[in-house]
């Protein structure tokens, strides 16, 4: 897709990645999880305290991708300590690609995922790693199709729903 640029978030652009979060991971959860556990995990997940300290970690970051001054999807990125699970110096995890679904099938993701793996290959680490839930084909396919391979899983927990993720890496030439 033409036109689309990526910009690192700031704590400026917190309405923003308010807003696109909780649209983007509603619209990819919400017809197979209740009402009641993703509006806990909307507020709580995406309030303004939450993502004011993920946008104020200097070891993690957001980028957006930009269409017309338009937020239509955007990334987060984790390193060291501020990773998730692994918290491995040597890697970088992938915790969040989501774009609108209007522009799935664009290639937004694709141009989110190739940030990350910019920022891989500039930090010198040795992998790339995420967690995607085992419900999610089209999300799985997307990091098969790049060259992620699965490793493990582990619970990620929705409300009150534990739920398994699969845990993929791609090692870094």
């Amino acid at each position: 897709m033409k036109n689309i640029i990526i910009k690192k978030a700031s704590l400026a652009d917190i309405a923003q990645l308010q807003k696109i979060g909780r649209e983007t991971f509603s619209e990819t959860f919400s017809e197979s999880n209740s009402a009641e556990n993703m509006k806990k995990y909307l507020e709580e997940g995406f309030s303004i305290s939450k993502l004011s300290e993920e946008l104020s970690n200097e070891h993690a970051a957001f980028y957006f991708a930009m269409r017309d001054n338009q937020v239509i999807g955007y990334l987060k990125i984790n390193l060291g300590a501020s990773q998730t699970e692994l918290q491995d110096s040597h890697s970088l995890e992938i915790e969040r690609i989501y774009v609108l679904a209007a522009y799935h099938g664009h290639k937004v993701g694709q141009l989110l995922f190739e940030k990350a793996m910019d920022i891989a290959h500039e930090k010198e680490v040795d992998y790339v790693w995420l967690g995607v839930w085992e419900e999610n084909p089209r999300a799985i396919r997307f990091y098969l199709k790049n060259g992620f391979i699965e490793f493990d899983k582990h619970i990620f927990v929705l409300g009150d729903d534990r739920q398994t993720d699969i845990m993929m890496r791609k090692k870094i030439n």
